[in-house]
C-alpha cells in the first residue's frame, strides 16, 4: 500500500512520525513523508496554537486533492484535544497521542480510539535515522502547567525514557547519522529514578564515537556548572542553547506561571557564555499575552536587547480553551501586530551582529543540500552557512566564514 505521513508541530511529533514510517516500511508498505498520490494518509496533528489545530483540520482536504478516494488516519495532540473536529468522510480512524507505535498494525481498524493519558513512558517507537540529522525523543509530557499552554493536558505528566534505551538509540543513530538532537516535550525534566538526570545522560553518552549532539528546547533550571561541564567534555557537543523565555518582564512571567524571573534567566545566560564564549542562545517569545501592558512589553524589549539572542522565535499569543489564560480578555490584534514588528526589529539586529562575529572564523559545517549553485547546511551553533566549495551531501567540512 502507498502511504503518506503528514506531520505538524514539534520535533517530538517528527520523531513519532519517523517511527510510524519505519514500522510501516517493515510491514512492506511504500511510505512517503510528504504530499503524494497515496492510498492512505496519516496526519500527525498539533494543538499548540489555535492556528496549528486549524491547519491540522485543513490537512485532510489537502490530502484528498491527491486522491479523493483515499482513507485518512488522524493522530496527535489536536485529536487528543477534540476528536470530533476530525469526523468527516474518508477519515476512518482517529486516535490521540498514545499508541502511535501501533498504527502500522491497525490499518484496517475503524472508529475513534483516543486513550486516557498515561503515567509511563511509551518506549515502542523506533525511527528511521536520517543521514544528516536525527531526532531522538528522551522524554514526554510536562508538569509545568504554564497558564497559556494546553500541552500538559494533551501530552500528560512528565515521564522519561530509560538511560539505557536512550544510549542504545543514540549509539545506533551514530552509525548512520551525522548529528543527533535530543528532544522531548520538556527535555530539562529528563529524570532517572525520580531525579533530574540530563547531566548524567550527557556523561553516559561521552564514549559514543562520532557523536555530534545538540538539544531541543531547554529550561533555565537545567543550566548549572555540572551540566555545562558535562557538555564541555562531550567532544561533539554543539553549543546551541534554545533557552525558553516567553517574556522579558517579571510581571508577565508570573502571570504566565513561569518558574523563573529575568534576573535568574540572565544569570543562566551569563553562565552559558562563561563555558562557551560564542554560544548560540536562541529563544521563544510570546507577544500579546492578555495581561501584558505596554509598559511590560517595553521591559521585554529592553531585556531581549540586553541578552542579545542569536535568533528568536517570536509569535503572537494564541488563546487555548481549557487553560487559565484562555479565560482572560484578549488584546486587540492591531496592538499585537505592532508589538511583533518591534520585537522582530530587535531580533534581526542582534541576529546580524551575532552572525557578523563569525567572519574570519573556521566553523564545522554539516552540508544538507545543494541549492542555486551553493552547498547549504548548519554549523555547530546552528548558523545557516552557504559555500560555493564543492561538497558531498551529509558530510562535515571545516569552512572559513567571509
Amino acid at each position: 500500500m502507498k502511504i503518506s505521513i503528514l506531520t505538524l508541530g514539534c520535533k517530538v511529533n517528527s520523531y513519532e512520525s519517523d517511527s510510524i514510517a519505519y514500522a510501516l516500511k517493515q510491514n512492506g508498505h511504500e511510505v512517503e513523508q510528504d504530499f503524494s498520490v497515496s492510498d492512505l494518509y496519516i496526519i500527525n496533528t498539533c494543538a499548540v496554537t489555535a492556528e496549528a489545530e486549524k491547519k491540522s483540520r485543513q490537512m485532510i482536504a489537502r490530502c484528498l486533492k491527491y486522491n479523493q478516494n483515499a482513507k485518512v488516519i488522524i493522530c496527535g495532540c489536536a485529536s487528543q484535544n477534540n476528536a470530533e473536529q476530525f469526523k468527516r468522510d474518508n477519515v476512518v480512524y482517529i486516535t490521540g497521542v498514545y499508541g502511535k507505535g501501533k498504527i502500522a498494525n491497525i490499518l484496517d481498524k475503524v472508529g475513534v480510539f483516543v486513550e486516557e493519558l498515561k503515567l509511563d513512558y511509551e518506549d515502542d517507537l523506533y525511527p528511521t535515522f536520517s543521514k544528516t540529522r536525527s531526532y531522538i525523543k528522551i522524554q514526554d509530557g510536562c508538569n509545568n502547567f504554564c497558564s497559556y499552554c494546553i500541552i500538559p493536558y494533551l501530552r500528560g505528566r512528565s515521564r522519561s525514557r530509560s538511560l539505557e534505551s536512550v544510549y542504545d538509540e543514540v549509539k545506533r543513530a551514530c552509525e548512520k547519522t551525522k548529528e543527533v538532537v535530543l528532544t522531548g516535550i520538556n527535555v530539562s525534566d529528563y529524570r532517572v529514578d525520580g531525579e533530574l538526570a540530563l547531566t548524567k545522560l550527557i556523561e553516559k553518552l561521552q564514549d559514543i564515537e562520532n557523536l555530534r549532539l545538540r538539544f531541543g528546547s531547554l529550561e533555565v533550571n537545567v543550566v548549572t556548572d555540572e551540566f555545562l561541564t558535562a557538555c564541555k567534555n562531550l567532544k561533539g557537543f554543539c553549543p546551541h542553547f534554545h533557552l525558553s523565555l516567553q517574556s522579558g518582564c517579571d510581571e508577565t512571567l508570573k502571570a504566565m506561571n513561569r518558574k523563573y524571573n529575568t534576573e535568574l534567566y540572565y544569570q543562566k545566560v551569563e553562565l552559558i557564555r562563561k563555558y562557551f564564549e560564542n554560544a548560540a542562545i536562541t529563544t521563544d517569545l510570546i507577544v500579546g499575552f492578555p495581561t501584558e501592558s505596554e509598559e511590560q512589553f517595553e521591559k521585554t524589549l529592553l531585556f531581549i536587547d540586553k541578552v542579545k539572542f542569536s535568533d528568536m522565535h517570536i509569535f503572537a499569543y494564541s488563546s487555548r480553551k481549557g487553560t487559565v489564560a484562555g479565560k482572560l480578555k484578549q488584546l486587540e490584534p492591531g496592538i499585537i501586530k505592532a508589538r511583533l514588528e518591534r520585537a522582530n526589529q530587535i531580533c534581526n539586529k542582534n541576529k546580524k551582529a551575532y552572525l557578523d562575529s563569525f567572519i574570519g572564523k573556521t566553523v564545522s559545517l554539516l552540508v544538507e543540500e545543494e541549492k542555486e549553485g551553493a552547498f547549504v547546511g548548519y554549523d555547530k551553533n546552528y548558523n545557516k552557512i552557504h559555500t560555493t566549495d564543492r561538497c558531498e551531501l551529509d558530510s562535515i567540512y571545516e569552512v572559513v566564514i567571509n
